[in-house]
């Protein structure tokens, strides 16, 4: 019985190392729960819940400068099925999309010859998942089918383009960072490209601006750092270009929307962060650093919660989290009211230490949950940090003193309120971990049944490359059938810094790191599957003398001892060693002095050969020796003996005690060192003779010589296996030797010095490697022909440094940007199937599963109704317990799975729907009466803050929607600092019903204004509004002639004032200004108008032109029309969706209105029994309907209460 399997054939792979300074923005963190890194041209795939690395891809011939996972924003089928696809961009401008799971390319685009500045799947996927968005420099953005590679458009804008950022509230917006500033689309689409050049606004220098410089008064207290910087920024963002004087640098490192709230965006320098809000192009509010600080280089804006992830230059990561604007009130400093978004520090990771050669380069956050993020070091390190929460009890002191508002942890968990004995996972995502930012106006939750929480980073994980080149390998001895049971591939790797790196080549994992010497190690050799031999040459002093240093490792004990004892100082340096194949006796050889032969075994010196002995350039042991001829003896002897020991009379008797007795000589024999075979080795000296030696115990003979062959030139390097000897010379000349039939065969390749040759392992295998300084071929010595060959700037971009087989079949190169790579003997680079790996520990990805099986298991884990408990045989998730709750509900395993598989659209969906099931089922409970109301069990507790986060914009509830626009105009309004902004926040304040600020701000106009007339009248115009018919009617025409004349905007504005804001609506959609009509009905109508408004708005999504249908869907359900939402789940084909979704409805009871008003229509036509079936399936509202059919009758028929208890089990399994 083998202990365990040894996986003979080795998976193709590569080790990778440092990264190159391109690869910089080269790593993205997907949906699909797995990070992409650039590592010079290929890109690594890493699975960050274990740490591993699962797949390099290999097909890119230039630095990678930016990958891309695709979004997972879309309904997942057998037809679109959950699969791991990646658009990756290098520096040649060419663009791979690539199928990650088979290592293969989809589709190859190439546009121009630059590297690719950015990339961008869009994440609207209702009308396509495939489509790609590329910028090309220096001007250029191209919209790809990222499926078939054909370009749809391509757009050139007037300055160089260096990022973009998508807009995630609406598609049809983004912005472009530029050379000089930013330019905005409105109306971007995929069916054609944007028609204007979009709207240009230059960032003036913070620094710079006249208007920062005027003195402060003399009495004030001298401002903090942190207040001068909000000094500084005060006006940031002008529509005329800055004067050359203003404009230092554009030192912005990135823009990127606030996927948190709508129309905020943030821009970042290294000293700051500014979040602008894009509706006055106003500073709303600064995170500043201290003089002292340590500056940015990357910041991400999370999307479950108003904060921010920044990276700094010293690897510290850090969150920041929006501070609740209602504290505000209790600060009596009038300064301190000065109302702004603040963003406090809540948590930090520890920094790494920076060096020339270290520096952090980028961080990725997990998109699905946002508390996990992944940190890039230029070393190749990736650091894996997870944010946890601890509960406060005794730290409560030290946040009143940091003057910190405490942060709450929600008491809802998966979207719905925790039941009393609930399991529940920590730590699941942000918005699980920390509850809402609160606003002015709302009041905070009562402290009794919230928990305090303080968040802190755990470092989880750390996966670490190679160190820099050069590197030596040597792979260890080859698998054969006598050390099958206890064989491990391992692959010495020898460093620059003296460190021996021992690599497991079935995992891909670092298996040991040994520091053995203080210089640059020059080769090694092993001596047993377990231990080496090694060398390492000290730089040569000004005699030309160096330190040699030569060590023996026992991997298993770590033992390292100097083999050479007090010999290696100052002699000339080694040149190599070589191990003969019985791993008896080594040869050192040296550049200026003759060769020492050692007895490895007792670590004896044998003989250090004369002075006059010839300088070798080459050497090579023979493969043959006597070992078996001797042991064949000794058996003969041992038998002799064991038969003499036993009597005729019992010979028959003992025949297996003597072959036992021989089995135990013969182990003895194997394991005593008192047989010393012969072996032989061979070498040439400058003029190209052929030396042959025999060595045999402490013997050392001199044999044949062969004089030189004339087509050669100085010999490099030699290679013996069988009855093949291979020399090659420095002038690329390959020399086959066949000592059998004594034909020698001399073949010029043309490619210059022969590095290296080494033959391929196992028996009969004649296969040969040869290493040049420009790269490496493979011959079949057999058919002396080669059989594959690579050639730096043909067909790779790597110079290769060292050789060495690890398999009869796969090849171990080393090269010089700082990868190891296994190949198969055609040496073509290649990524590897996922399946093939052999990894340490289990991966939970779904997208590696094939489509039907990831579709089965989430079938699995949603819903198991056919069996009544949930079972969870078919995986180990950490989540086992929970999903096994009988108190988990449909709703949040929804949510859960979603969650567990990166399904954006599934999250999307199940978090408004959750949501709105509950609100309205507990609308519908507070109607019934409360005694009632304790009979459903479920959902009575209201939950403690009942409204959905900001980041779902218009789907919110009305009265929290207002309350944020309210105290974002207030934020806007204390941040105006031209005319222009306070015309836009009157204006704000007017739709939002606010007169008597308006007026004020109206007044506010100074007298040599153009405008000062018109906002005079128009602020007596507000203040004199009366309902009069007359003055409304008028005021009526008016705004409808001026909307019709092209002005929308002021006739919307007296449309509202009239309170007519309905119209407003309609007109607004009329003219295609959807969004805006969607703001004002929630702002401004009451529920019934409003809900007319949005529906009209769900249609328009839904018409083919516009095709967003999972919008549409997500508005239908914020209004609760959850009847529509499952027919258009149906008619989408979302089958598991509209069933779960039903099924979820009918638990919250929120579809039993239809169901009662099916019964009275049935009653109105006379079927009573129909009528008392959908009655009795009506919930309490429909027992008052039984009671009025059977009035007469004392009593319901069992019957149709059975007959609908079958329907409704039928109808739940199906």
């Amino acid at each position: 019985m083998i202990p365990y399997t040894v996986n003979i054939k080795l998976a193709a792979r590569t080790l990778t190392g440092t990264l190159n300074l391109q690869n910089k923005t080269a790593v993205d963190w997907g949906w699909q729960g797995l990070i992409a890194q650039g590592c010079h041209s290929s890109i690594l795939i890493i699975d960050p819940k274990t740490a591993q690395t699962i797949q390099v891809l290999e097909r890119h011939k230039a630095n990678v400068v930016k990958v891309k996972w695709s979004r997972e924003n879309y309904y997942h089928n057998l037809s679109s099925p959950y699969c791991l696809r990646l658009a990756s961009g290098d520096a040649s401008g060419k663009i791979i999309v690539w199928d990650v799971v088979s290592g293969t390319a989809h589709c190859e685009i190439q546009e121009h010859s630059k590297p690719i500045q950015d990339l961008e799947w869009l994440w609207n996927q209702d009308a396509s998942r495939d489509l790609l968005l590329a910028v090309h420099p220096p001007n250029y953005i191209v919209l790809w089918n990222g499926d078939t590679g054909t370009k749809l458009w391509k757009k050139s804008y007037a300055e160089n383009i260096l990022s973009f950022s998508f807009d995630p509230f609406d598609p049809s917006n983004m912005a472009l960072l530029t050379s000089e500033g930013i330019v905005f689309i409105t109306d971007f689409s995929h069916s054609k490209p944007p028609g204007s050049a979009g709207k240009k606004v230059y960032i003036a220098s913070p620094h710079a601006s006249p208007a920062h410089t005027k003195p402060a008064p003399t009495a004030a207290p001298a401002p903090t750092g942190a207040k001068k910087a909000l000094n500084k920024v005060k006006v940031l963002i002008t529509n005329e270009k800055p004067t050359t004087e203003a404009v230092t640098l554009n030192d912005c490192l990135q823009l990127s929307y606030l996927p948190s709230k709508r129309n905020h965006m943030l821009l970042l320098y290294p000293r700051e962060i500014l979040i602008l809000d894009l509706e006055l192009s106003q500073t709303v509010g600064v995170v500043a650093i201290e003089r002292s600080g340590v500056p940015f280089i990357q910041v991400i804006p999370c999307a479950q919660r108003d904060a921010l992830y920044c990276l700094h230059e010293n690897g510290c990561i850090t969150l920041r989290v929006c501070r609740s604007t209602t504290a505000t009130e209790e600060a009596a400093d009038p300064e301190q009211s000065v109302q702004e978004l603040v963003y406090d520090l809540r948590s930090q990771c520890d920094a790494i230490r920076v060096t020339k050669t270290v520096r952090p380069y980028r961080m990725v956050i997990c998109p699905v949950n946002e508390n996990n993020a992944g940190l890039m070091v230029s070393d190749g390190r990736v650091m894996l940090w997870e944010l946890k929460q601890s509960s406060l009890i005794w730290e409560n002191k030290r946040n009143v003193l940091s003057g910190l508002s405490p942060l709450y942890s929600p008491v809802s968990f998966c979207g719905a309120p925790l039941g009393p004995n609930q399991k529940r996972i920590q730590d699941l995502c942000l918005n699980s971990m920390i509850g809402q930012t609160l606003i002015a106006g709302e009041a905070p939750p009562p402290s009794s049944n919230q928990q305090e929480v303080q968040l802190k980073f755990l470092l989880t994980g750390l996966l670490s490359g190679l160190p820099l080149p050069p590197f030596a390998i040597r792979m260890c001895p080859p698998l054969t059938t006598k050390n099958i049971n206890h064989y491990q591939p391992l692959l010495g790797v020898g460093t620059s810094n003296g460190s021996i790196l021992i690599y497991n080549l079935t995992s891909g994992l670092l298996h040991k790191e040994l520091s053995v010497h203080s210089c640059e190690v020059r080769g090694i050799e092993w001596v047993s599957l377990t231990s080496f031999l090694s060398f390492a040459t000290s730089s040569p002093n000004n005699m030309g003398l160096v330190r040699n240093e030569l060590q023996h490792v026992d991997l298993l004990t770590g033992r390292c001892f100097a083999f050479r004892g007090e010999r290696g100082n100052d002699e000339p340096p080694i040149e190599m060693i070589k191990v003969s194949h019985l791993k008896q006796y080594l040869v050192v050889v040296f550049r200026d002095k003759p060769l020492e032969l050692w007895d490895i075994r007792t670590g004896t010196l044998l003989r250090e050969m004369a002075k006059n002995f010839p300088t070798v350039t080459a050497l090579e042991w023979s493969p043959s020796h006597n070992l078996k001829s001797l042991k064949k003896k000794q058996m003969a002897a041992r038998e002799a003996m064991a038969r003499q020991t036993v009597s005729d009379a019992e010979q028959s008797s003992v025949e297996s005690s003597v072959i036992s007795l021989l089995q135990d000589a013969e182990s003895k024999s194997e394991t005593s060192q008192a047989i010393s075979a012969r072996e032989h080795f061979v070498f040439t000296d400058t003029d190209g003779q052929v030396y042959h030696i025999t060595v045999e115990g402490n013997t050392v003979k001199d044999g044949a010589r062969i004089p030189p062959d004339g087509s050669m030139g100085s010999i490099a390097c030699i290679a013996w296996k069988g009855d093949t000897l291979v020399l090659g010379d420095v002038d690329g000349n390959l020399n086959f030797w066949d000592l059998k039939a004594r034909l020698s065969r001399g073949i010029p390749t043309h490619r210059g010095w022969v590095k290296k040759i080494r033959f391929a392992p196992g028996k009969g295998n004649q296969k040969l490697l040869v290493m040049y300084t420009d790269g490496a071929e493979v011959w079949d010595t057999k058919e002396v022909q080669m059989v594959s060959s690579m050639r730096i700037g043909r067909n790779v971009n790597y110079r290769i440094l060292d050789i060495d087989w690890c398999t009869s079949d796969k090849v171990v190169l080393a090269s010089d940007d700082g990868c190891i790579r296994v190949l198969e003997m055609a040496m073509k680079s290649a990524s590897y199937r996922m399946d093939e790996q052999d990894l340490t520990d289990p991966v939970w990805c779904p997208y590696l599963l094939v489509p039907r099986a990831a579709l089965t298991l989430k079938a699995f884990l949603l819903l198991q109704p056919w069996s009544g408990t949930f079972t969870m045989d078919i995986t180990q998730v950490d989540m086992k317990s929970v999903l096994q709750d009988p108190e988990f509900s449909l709703l949040q395993r929804c949510l859960l799975v979603s969650r567990l598989f990166g399904d954006e659209s599934d999250l999307h969906f199940w978090t408004v729907a959750s949501h709105y099931l509950q609100s309205f089922a507990q609308a519908r409970q507070l109607n019934v009466s409360s005694a009632e109301s304790q009979a459903h069990g479920e959902g009575t507790q209201p939950s403690p803050q009942n409204h959905l986060d900001i980041c779902h914009d218009v789907l919110c509830e009305s009265s929290y929607f207002q309350k944020f626009q309210l105290d974002r105009v207030h934020l806007q309004e204390v941040k105006r600092s031209s005319y222009d902004h306070t015309k836009k926040c009157a204006d704000q304040l007017l739709l939002l019903g606010q007169t008597d600020r308006a007026v004020q701000l109206l007044l506010e106009t100074s007298a040599d204004n153009p405008s000062y007339y018109c906002d005079s009248l128009k602020a007596c115009l507000v203040t004199t509004i009366t309902s009069s018919g007359p003055s409304q009617s008028t005021i009526k025409l008016v705004a409808t002639n001026m909307i019709a004349n092209g002005k929308l905007a002021e006739g919307v504005q007296l449309l509202c004032l009239i309170d007519k804001a309905a119209d407003a609506c309609r007109y607004l959609q009329t003219y295609g200004e959807w969004n805006r009509a969607a703001w004002l009905a929630k702002v401004r109508l009451n529920p019934a108008e409003s809900s007319d408004v949005l529906k009209r708005w769900a249609e328009h999504l839904c018409s083919p032109q516009v095709n967003q249908k999972s919008k549409a869907i997500l508005v239908l359900l914020s209004l609760g029309c959850f009847y529509k939402v499952g027919e258009m789940l149906h008619s989408m084909r979302h089958f598991d969706r509209a069933a779960l979704f039903i099924e979820a409805c009918l638990k919250y009871g929120v579809m039993e209105a239809a169901f009662l008003d099916y019964a009275r229509l049935l009653r109105s036509l006379g079927l009573r029994e129909g009528a008392a079936l959908w009655a009795s399936r009506a919930g309490s509202a429909g027992e008052q309907l039984m009671e009025e059919l059977f009035q007469g009758e004392g009593g319901v028929p069992e019957a149709i209460f059975g007959e609908a208890e079958v329907e409704l089990g039928q109808e739940s399994t199906e």
